[in-house]
Protein backbone atom coordinates (compact mmCIF):
# COMPACT_ATOMS: atom_id res chain seq x y z
CA UNK A 1 0.00 0.00 0.00
CA UNK A 2 1.29 3.39 -0.86
CA UNK A 3 1.40 5.90 1.98
CA UNK A 4 -1.10 8.64 1.21
CA UNK A 5 -1.56 12.21 3.83
CA UNK A 6 -4.82 10.46 5.22
CA UNK A 7 -2.57 7.84 6.78
CA UNK A 8 -0.66 10.84 8.66
CA UNK A 9 -3.61 12.26 9.44
CA UNK A 10 -5.62 9.92 11.20
CA UNK A 11 -2.44 8.58 13.29
CA UNK A 12 -1.61 12.09 14.59
CA UNK A 13 -5.99 12.17 15.52
CA UNK A 14 -5.38 9.24 17.11
CA UNK A 15 -2.26 10.26 18.82
CA UNK A 16 -3.96 13.45 20.02
CA UNK A 17 -7.08 12.28 21.18
CA UNK A 18 -5.36 9.15 23.04
CA UNK A 19 -9.00 7.06 21.20
CA UNK A 20 -10.17 5.83 18.26
CA UNK A 21 -14.15 7.01 18.79
CA UNK A 22 -13.51 10.60 19.48
CA UNK A 23 -10.75 10.48 16.25
CA UNK A 24 -13.12 8.89 13.86
CA UNK A 25 -15.80 11.59 15.00
CA UNK A 26 -13.21 14.19 14.41
CA UNK A 27 -12.62 13.16 10.85
CA UNK A 28 -15.66 12.29 9.80
CA UNK A 29 -15.16 8.40 9.11
CA UNK A 30 -16.42 5.15 10.98
CA UNK A 31 -14.19 3.92 13.65
CA UNK A 32 -13.50 0.29 11.78
CA UNK A 33 -12.49 2.29 8.74
CA UNK A 34 -9.78 4.41 11.25
CA UNK A 35 -8.35 1.38 12.72
CA UNK A 36 -8.57 -0.19 9.57
CA UNK A 37 -6.32 2.38 7.83
CA UNK A 38 -3.77 2.99 11.07
CA UNK A 39 -3.22 -1.12 10.57
CA UNK A 40 -2.58 -0.55 6.89
CA UNK A 41 -0.10 2.08 7.71
CA UNK A 42 1.64 -0.08 10.06
CA UNK A 43 1.58 -2.72 7.73
CA UNK A 44 2.98 -0.31 5.21
CA UNK A 45 6.03 0.87 7.59
CA UNK A 46 6.65 -2.13 9.21
CA UNK A 47 6.73 -1.46 12.98
CA UNK A 48 4.04 -0.79 15.79
CA UNK A 49 2.97 3.12 15.72
CA UNK A 50 0.09 2.50 18.53
CA UNK A 51 0.00 0.79 21.45
CA UNK A 52 -3.72 -0.02 22.25
CA UNK A 53 -2.66 -2.30 25.55
CA UNK A 54 -4.18 0.78 28.43
CA UNK A 55 -7.29 2.78 28.54
CA UNK A 56 -5.80 5.61 26.39
CA UNK A 57 -4.01 4.63 23.10
CA UNK A 58 -0.41 6.48 23.16
CA UNK A 59 2.37 6.57 20.29
CA UNK A 60 4.79 3.75 20.23
CA UNK A 61 8.87 5.19 19.88
CA UNK A 62 8.25 4.39 16.81
CA UNK A 63 5.34 6.25 16.69
CA UNK A 64 6.38 9.05 18.28
CA UNK A 65 8.95 9.44 15.80
CA UNK A 66 7.17 9.00 12.70
CA UNK A 67 4.24 11.63 14.46
CA UNK A 68 7.25 14.25 14.96
CA UNK A 69 7.69 13.92 11.03
CA UNK A 70 4.18 13.79 9.61
CA UNK A 71 3.66 17.10 11.74
CA UNK A 72 6.60 18.52 10.09
CA UNK A 73 5.22 17.14 6.68
CA UNK A 74 1.67 18.34 7.05
CA UNK A 75 2.85 21.39 7.63
CA UNK A 76 5.07 22.40 5.41
CA UNK A 77 2.40 20.82 3.02
CA UNK A 78 -0.05 23.40 4.17
CA UNK A 79 2.55 26.02 3.68
CA UNK A 80 3.48 25.42 0.31
CA UNK A 81 -0.12 25.89 -0.84
CA UNK A 82 -0.35 28.64 0.51
CA UNK A 83 2.84 30.30 -1.35
CA UNK A 84 0.57 28.74 -4.54
CA UNK A 85 -2.41 30.89 -3.90
CA UNK A 86 -0.74 33.88 -2.14
CA UNK A 87 -0.96 37.05 -5.03
CA UNK A 88 1.34 39.53 -4.46
CA UNK A 89 -1.11 42.47 -5.61
CA UNK A 90 -2.91 41.33 -2.71
CA UNK A 91 -6.49 41.38 -4.51
CA UNK A 92 -6.83 38.38 -1.99
CA UNK A 93 -5.05 36.51 0.49
CA UNK A 94 -5.72 35.71 4.58
CA UNK A 95 -3.85 36.45 7.69
CA UNK A 96 -3.81 34.85 10.80
CA UNK A 97 -2.91 36.46 13.69
CA UNK A 98 -2.61 35.85 17.19
CA UNK A 99 -2.73 38.37 19.96
CA UNK A 100 -1.81 38.62 23.57
CA UNK A 101 -5.37 40.18 25.16
CA UNK A 102 -4.22 43.65 26.11
CA UNK A 103 -3.29 44.18 22.59
CA UNK A 104 -7.19 43.79 21.45
CA UNK A 105 -8.09 46.95 23.53
CA UNK A 106 -6.28 49.51 21.50
CA UNK A 107 -4.03 47.82 18.85
CA UNK A 108 -6.08 45.15 16.68
CA UNK A 109 -9.01 47.56 15.90
CA UNK A 110 -6.62 50.51 14.26
CA UNK A 111 -4.29 47.52 12.44
CA UNK A 112 -7.55 46.12 11.59
CA UNK A 113 -8.72 49.00 9.99
CA UNK A 114 -5.92 50.20 8.13
CA UNK A 115 -5.27 46.92 6.80
CA UNK A 116 -9.21 46.85 5.52
CA UNK A 117 -8.44 50.76 4.15
CA UNK A 118 -5.17 49.29 2.65
CA UNK A 119 -6.08 46.04 1.42
CA UNK A 120 -9.38 44.99 1.03
CA UNK A 121 -9.41 42.31 -0.54
CA UNK A 122 -7.13 40.46 2.26
CA UNK A 123 -9.67 38.50 5.35
CA UNK A 124 -8.05 38.34 8.52
CA UNK A 125 -8.61 36.04 11.48
CA UNK A 126 -7.35 37.17 15.12
CA UNK A 127 -7.13 34.27 18.14
CA UNK A 128 -6.24 36.25 21.55
CA UNK A 129 -4.70 33.89 23.62
CA UNK A 130 -1.80 33.75 26.06
CA UNK A 131 2.09 34.44 24.84
CA UNK A 132 2.59 30.77 25.56
CA UNK A 133 -0.11 29.51 23.13
CA UNK A 134 1.29 31.81 20.47
CA UNK A 135 4.73 30.93 20.23
CA UNK A 136 3.70 26.95 20.47
CA UNK A 137 0.41 28.08 17.55
CA UNK A 138 3.39 29.73 15.45
CA UNK A 139 5.58 26.76 15.77
CA UNK A 140 2.71 24.62 14.46
CA UNK A 141 1.86 26.97 11.59
CA UNK A 142 -1.40 27.63 13.02
CA UNK A 143 -0.80 31.19 13.28
CA UNK A 144 1.40 33.56 10.85
CA UNK A 145 2.45 36.32 12.90
CA UNK A 146 1.77 37.14 16.93
CA UNK A 147 2.05 40.67 18.67
CA UNK A 148 3.64 39.48 22.55
CA UNK A 149 6.26 40.53 24.47
CA UNK A 150 9.79 40.51 23.85
CA UNK A 151 11.63 37.99 26.25
CA UNK A 152 13.07 34.56 26.15
CA UNK A 153 11.34 33.02 23.15
CA UNK A 154 11.07 29.07 22.15
CA UNK A 155 13.31 28.06 19.97
CA UNK A 156 12.29 28.92 16.04
CA UNK A 157 10.38 31.56 16.76
CA UNK A 158 11.68 35.58 16.11
CA UNK A 159 11.15 38.60 17.77
CA UNK A 160 11.04 41.80 16.17
CA UNK A 161 10.79 44.88 18.26
CA UNK A 162 7.65 47.41 17.70
CA UNK A 163 7.31 49.94 20.65
CA UNK A 164 7.24 50.11 24.29
CA UNK A 165 4.00 49.62 26.73
CA UNK A 166 3.96 51.47 29.08
CA UNK A 167 1.43 50.82 32.42
CA UNK A 168 -0.28 53.42 33.97
CA UNK A 169 -3.40 54.12 36.91
CA UNK A 170 -6.36 54.84 35.22
CA UNK A 171 -9.28 56.36 36.41
CA UNK A 172 -12.81 57.75 34.96
CA UNK A 173 -12.85 61.45 33.41
CA UNK A 174 -14.98 62.40 36.31
CA UNK A 175 -13.05 60.43 39.03
CA UNK A 176 -9.66 61.65 39.72
CA UNK A 177 -7.48 59.44 42.26
CA UNK A 178 -5.08 60.93 44.40
CA UNK A 179 -3.88 63.94 46.71
CA UNK A 180 -4.24 67.73 45.74
CA UNK A 181 -0.76 67.49 44.30
CA UNK A 182 -1.98 64.62 41.92
CA UNK A 183 -5.17 66.73 41.03
CA UNK A 184 -2.30 69.72 39.47
CA UNK A 185 -0.87 66.69 36.95
CA UNK A 186 1.91 65.21 39.63
CA UNK A 187 2.60 62.16 39.67
CA UNK A 188 0.42 59.89 42.42
CA UNK A 189 2.98 58.12 45.24
CA UNK A 190 3.06 54.76 45.24
CA UNK A 191 2.46 54.98 49.33
CA UNK A 192 -1.02 56.71 48.44
CA UNK A 193 -2.46 54.19 46.06
CA UNK A 194 -3.25 52.03 49.09
CA UNK A 195 -6.32 54.14 49.97
CA UNK A 196 -7.89 53.67 46.53
CA UNK A 197 -10.11 51.20 45.47
CA UNK A 198 -8.97 48.95 42.47
CA UNK A 199 -10.07 47.23 39.61
CA UNK A 200 -7.59 44.86 38.33
CA UNK A 201 -7.29 42.08 35.81
CA UNK A 202 -7.58 38.52 37.22
CA UNK A 203 -4.59 36.05 37.93
CA UNK A 204 -5.05 34.53 34.23
CA UNK A 205 -3.37 37.34 32.66
CA UNK A 206 0.69 38.14 32.39
CA UNK A 207 -0.34 41.88 33.07
CA UNK A 208 -1.48 41.38 36.45
CA UNK A 209 1.54 39.44 36.96
CA UNK A 210 3.65 43.20 36.17
CA UNK A 211 1.19 45.16 38.70
CA UNK A 212 1.48 42.20 41.87
CA UNK A 213 5.02 42.72 41.32
CA UNK A 214 4.83 46.61 41.09
CA UNK A 215 2.79 46.61 44.28
CA UNK A 216 4.99 44.60 46.25
CA UNK A 217 8.24 45.42 45.40
CA UNK A 218 7.01 49.07 46.61
CA UNK A 219 5.56 47.73 49.86
CA UNK A 220 1.94 48.00 48.93
CA UNK A 221 -0.88 45.95 49.56
CA UNK A 222 -3.71 47.37 47.47
CA UNK A 223 -7.38 47.42 48.24
CA UNK A 224 -8.69 45.53 44.84
CA UNK A 225 -12.61 45.19 45.38
CA UNK A 226 -13.24 44.02 41.71
CA UNK A 227 -10.90 41.70 39.19
CA UNK A 228 -12.24 40.96 35.28
CA UNK A 229 -10.84 38.83 32.97
CA UNK A 230 -12.33 41.39 30.50
CA UNK A 231 -10.32 44.63 29.40
CA UNK A 232 -13.87 45.98 28.15
CA UNK A 233 -15.60 45.33 31.47
CA UNK A 234 -12.35 47.18 33.50
CA UNK A 235 -12.71 50.21 31.26
CA UNK A 236 -16.73 50.17 31.57
CA UNK A 237 -16.44 49.93 35.22
CA UNK A 238 -14.02 52.71 35.85
CA UNK A 239 -15.84 54.79 33.08
CA UNK A 240 -18.46 54.30 35.97
CA UNK A 241 -17.92 54.00 39.18
CA UNK A 242 -15.34 55.42 41.81
CA UNK A 243 -12.47 53.09 41.12
CA UNK A 244 -8.87 52.82 39.50
CA UNK A 245 -7.73 50.38 37.17
CA UNK A 246 -4.14 50.07 35.69
CA UNK A 247 -3.66 49.23 31.89
CA UNK A 248 -1.42 50.34 29.07
CA UNK A 249 -1.20 53.80 28.79
CA UNK A 250 -2.30 53.03 25.42
CA UNK A 251 -5.64 52.15 25.91
CA UNK A 252 -6.38 56.13 26.66
CA UNK A 253 -5.55 57.33 24.03
CA UNK A 254 -8.74 56.15 22.28
CA UNK A 255 -11.10 56.45 25.01
CA UNK A 256 -11.85 59.98 26.36
CA UNK A 257 -13.85 59.14 29.22
CA UNK A 258 -10.46 57.57 30.57
CA UNK A 259 -7.65 59.63 32.35
CA UNK A 260 -4.27 58.26 32.74
CA UNK A 261 -2.42 58.93 36.23
CA UNK A 262 1.02 58.61 36.33
CA UNK A 263 2.89 56.96 39.22
CA UNK A 264 6.19 57.83 41.30
CA UNK A 265 7.83 55.37 40.65
CA UNK A 266 6.32 54.84 37.52
CA UNK A 267 5.08 51.09 36.57
CA UNK A 268 7.07 48.83 34.58
CA UNK A 269 7.40 48.57 30.77
CA UNK A 270 7.62 45.91 28.72
CA UNK A 271 9.07 45.93 25.32
CA UNK A 272 6.30 44.72 22.24
CA UNK A 273 7.34 42.50 19.50
CA UNK A 274 6.18 40.97 16.33
CA UNK A 275 6.46 37.61 16.42
CA UNK A 276 6.54 34.69 13.76
CA UNK A 277 8.59 31.29 13.00
CA UNK A 278 12.17 31.35 12.06
CA UNK A 279 11.98 29.36 8.82
CA UNK A 280 8.05 30.77 7.85
CA UNK A 281 7.26 31.27 4.30
CA UNK A 282 6.17 35.07 4.76
CA UNK A 283 3.31 35.50 2.22
CA UNK A 284 2.82 39.09 0.55
CA UNK A 285 -0.15 38.97 2.98
CA UNK A 286 2.21 38.97 6.09
CA UNK A 287 4.72 41.32 4.98
CA UNK A 288 2.41 43.91 4.13
CA UNK A 289 0.98 43.82 7.89
CA UNK A 290 4.61 43.86 9.26
CA UNK A 291 5.12 46.95 7.60
CA UNK A 292 1.56 48.63 7.92
CA UNK A 293 2.06 47.63 11.63
CA UNK A 294 5.57 49.31 11.95
CA UNK A 295 4.05 52.57 9.94
CA UNK A 296 1.26 52.60 12.72
CA UNK A 297 3.31 52.35 15.81
CA UNK A 298 5.37 55.38 14.47
CA UNK A 299 2.36 57.45 13.34
CA UNK A 300 0.83 56.44 16.68
CA UNK A 301 4.02 57.76 18.61
CA UNK A 302 4.56 54.85 20.56
CA UNK A 303 8.18 54.86 22.15
CA UNK A 304 10.66 52.47 20.74
CA UNK A 305 11.28 48.81 22.26
CA UNK A 306 14.66 49.88 23.14
CA UNK A 307 13.46 52.59 25.65
CA UNK A 308 11.70 49.82 27.65
CA UNK A 309 12.86 49.82 31.62
CA UNK A 310 13.97 46.29 33.35
CA UNK A 311 11.68 45.14 35.90
CA UNK A 312 13.91 44.84 38.98
CA UNK A 313 13.95 40.86 40.29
Amino acid sequence: MALELRHLRYLLAVAEHGNFTRAAEELHISQPTLSQQIRQLERTLGTQLLDRTGRTVRLTDAGDAFARHARGALRDLAAAERAVHDVQDLSRGHLRLAVTPTFSAYLVGPLTAELHARHPGLTLTVRETTQERIESGLLADEFDLGIAFRGPHLPGVTAEPLFTETLTLVTGAGHRAGSPAADLGAPLPVSELAEHRLALLSGDFATRGHIDGYFTRHGVSPNVTVEANSILALTEVVRRAPLATVLPAAVTHDHPHLTPVPLDPPLPTRAVALLERTDAYRSAASRAFTRLTRELVHARGYPPAAAAVPVPS
